[in-house]
């Protein structure tokens, strides 16, 4: 056995970075690292991302050639991992963690092929997570992808297995030690019918990883797992309010490469109770198969569902001791019927309907939608951020503030099918949660809506919501992970604005946009054309060039130039007193401001460069106080957005919010100070950028990045 921790000069030397226990890169820096990453496919099915930063093929090299077993300090095998309320203290106290070794004579990855009917739920209320697995069992190739089956306690077993997930946008490589939560040497948790198979365990332990302890993957709903077994499309029916093709969906779904989940009504307790009829309440279930049959020369439609629990099944028609069993073909009979308890029976799609809430399907491609599998969707992913102040202008109820909101332009070519009920295109936005563990995630009510609009760049203005109504919406906002909404548009330009319900909500989030057709879709919030704000007055009004050169005069040195300190005393005492209302430039700001203006680099400004930047300073103060609408004295964060405009710079969504993280106060408000040093910095940097750029890309030498950086 082995602690990380205590192997840790060597593994990082055998890793080749010694240096990773230093600090990581700025935030910054590590977003625009995981862009381009993305950008070369990393995170894909093909090559996940490492969770946690844990190399599966380094780790398990480094085991073998030391000879050791794993343990996984970054989900260690202890009580923490198993999370808190879900086992009473005593029965905490009585948890060893056992490799399979221990628990089984023949412990074996995979026994005999992988099948729902291996699982047996534990302790937690992760029904939801076992019926996405019963529906994962029944598509090899999606199976594959989460479970690479080639793992073994055999051959170069070193106690490391790992898992691929999709979450939030990326796959990722998800690794565990094989240590199981056990009490008197039984599992506690999902355990399979065969003592010697473990894949059902140990996945339950990677997923609970993902989730950040056992307890945090108590209750859910299927489309949570499903979604990260596949990566795909997920698509959620009411069953109170089916579309008329129901029937007709499940088939084609069914022979797709689709998983099927769906659960029942909630109580009026939380408890799993069981009904007089066998179905559990408030409990989830897999559509394992669909099928027709015959019965008295008339045709009935049944769905097939299995209950995780590994028992448990529905009494009622069709069930598995049901006479009407007897009104059937014996090659259907023998086909279908199976008088077993395992949890799996039959039911007519009525019921299925009457006794069921909803049924979630999730696919790698809609295309069983209209059963047309040589229609190829094209999709785009997008990734967002609602900022509070700046980008989080809430519903439509919201009128002054719902433009703000981040905005996504979709171009829709090709032709229209104008056949009934004919969708092409889906819309799905999904929250993305910020938190480690899944238990403290809460959601906010989330939907979108989309419009009809002529081609235009830049961000549409708050009249244009007034004068135009969406032509889609989500059904409602409502406080899910995810919302989506099938569609039938004409070809033409589209803006999707998602947003949350109420205004000021800061949350990420991923809109996916899926289509028939031909689609160019982009972020359009970068090349404002917006409505004017307002005039500024001349600035030249303000003082005259002789009058500045004489006070220049006056306070410089003998050289005839001013430093930092120098100039703290002329904007504080001289040129903005009055203005200045919490406490004035520090002397930071002004050696700042000196290095963006100091064309000499002397550390110092001459009189033309303090000319220069007095001019800048007085018109970005009538820029501050002309948007200043509220009269605080401050910039809200929406008051910013409309000085950028006011001062005729192109700003988009992403760096307004990085803007307000950076300069603001702890209320979100933005001094005269921090304004002016924000604005002369962003105009700098832009203009460096032009300078030495081919207008999309810069190119520089460490010495040249550091030269920029370290005086700028």
């Amino acid at each position: 056995m082995f602690s990380l921790s205590q192997k840790w000069s060597w593994i990082s030397f055998f890793l080749a970075e010694p240096k990773s226990v230093t600090m990581p890169p700025p935030g910054v820096c590590l977003n625009i690292m995981e862009a381009r990453q993305k950008k070369e496919g990393y995170g894909s099915a093909d090559n996940p991302e490492k969770f946690l930063n844990q190399d599966y093929q380094q780790l398990k090299q480094y085991c073998l050639i030391q000879g050791v077993r794993y343990i996984d300090e970054m989900f260690p095998p202890d009580r923490n991992s198993i999370g808190e309320r879900i086992l009473s203290p005593s029965d905490m106290d009585r948890v060893v963690w056992l490799r399979p070794s221990k628990i089984a004579p023949n412990p074996a990855f995979v026994v005999d092929g992988l099948s729902r009917f291996d699982l047996g739920q534990g302790l937690i209320g992760n029904c939801w997570f076992l019926a996405s697995i019963g529906a994962l069992t029944f598509q090899e190739k999606i199976l594959g992808q989460v479970v690479p089956l080639e793992q073994t306690f055999e051959e170069n077993y070193c106690g490391l297995f790992h898992f691929r997930f999709w979450r939030f946008g990326s796959w990722v490589d998800v690794i565990i030690d094989d240590k199981l939560p056990t009490i008197n040497g039984r599992l506690i948790f999902v355990h399979s019918k065969d003592q010697n198979e473990f894949w059902p365990a140990l996945m339950e332990k990677a997923y609970a990883k993902v989730c950040g302890s056992y307890t945090d993957m108590n209750a859910g709903t299927p489309a949570e797992a499903m979604m990260d077994f596949t990566g795909g499309v997920h698509m959620c029916i009411q069953l109170s309010d089916p579309p008329q093709n129901l029937w007709e969906l499940m088939y084609r779904a069914s022979q797709s490469k689709t998983l099927m989940g769906c659960g029942t009504f909630q109580g009026e307790t939380s408890d799993n109770n069981v009904l007089l009829n066998g179905l559990v309440q408030g409990h989830a279930y897999t559509v394992t198969g669909v099928k027709q049959l015959m019965s008295r020369e008339k045709l009935v439609e049944l769905v097939r569902l299995w209950n995780p629990w590994g028992k448990g099944e529905w009494k009622g028609d069709w069930s598995d001791r049901s006479s009407l069993w007897k009104t059937v073909s014996t090659e259907d009979r023998e086909m279908c019927l199976s008088v077993v308890d395992d949890g799996e029976f039959w039911m007519t799609l009525k019921d299925f309907c009457t006794f069921y809430s909803n049924l979630d399907i999730c696919s790698l491609c809609p295309d069983f939608l209209d059963g047309n599998h040589s229609s190829h969707w094209k999709s785009s992913l997008h990734e967002g951020r609602w900022v509070a102040g700046t980008t989080a202008g809430g519903c439509m109820n919201n009128q002054d503030s719902f433009w703000t909101n981040p905005q996504y332009q979709v171009r829709i070519d090709g032709e229209h099918s104008e056949k009934h009920g004919d969708k092409n295109m889906l819309v799905s936005l999904m929250q993305k949660p910020h938190k480690r563990n899944r238990r403290l995630v809460q959601n906010l009510h989330i939907g979108f809506s989309v419009f009809k609009n002529k081609s235009q760049m830049g961000k549409f203005p708050a009249s244009f919501f007034s004068n135009n109504k969406p032509v889609v919406q989500s059904k409602s906002y409502m406080n899910a992970r995810e919302v989506m909404e099938m569609m039938s548009l004409e070809p033409g330009e589209y803006l999707i604005v998602p947003s949350t319900f109420k205004p000021n909500e800061t949350a990420s989030f991923i809109l996916t946009i899926l289509s028939k057709a031909e689609t160019h879709g982009y972020e359009n919030s970068g090349d404002h054309k917006h409505e004017p704000v307002g005039k500024l007055k001349n600035v030249s009004n303000v003082q005259d060039d002789e009058n500045k050169k004489k006070l220049f005069h006056q306070h410089s040195d003998k050289y005839e130039e001013v430093d930092a300190e120098q100039l703290q005393r002329l904007l504080n005492d001289r040129i903005l007193k009055g203005d200045l209302k919490f406490g004035g430039f520090s002397l930071d700001a002004c050696r700042s401001m000196v290095a963006l203006m100091d064309t000499s680099i002397t550390g110092k400004l001459n009189g033309e460069e303090f000319l220069h930047l007095w001019k800048k300073v007085v018109t970005y103060t009538d820029i501050f106080f002309l948007t200043d609408v509220s009269r605080t004295g401050t910039l809200s964060l929406s008051e910013l957005r409309n000085a950028f405009m006011a001062s005729g710079m192109s700003v988009s969504d992403d760096m307004l919010n990085l803007m307000a993280v950076r300069y603001s106060d702890s209320t979100r408000h933005i001094t005269l100070e921090s304004f002016i040093s924000l604005i002369l910095r962003w105009d700098c940097m832009c203009k460096i950028f032009k300078e030495l750029s081919d207008g999309k890309a810069m190119s520089l030498r460490a010495s040249e990045w550091m030269y920029i950086s370290m005086y700028t």
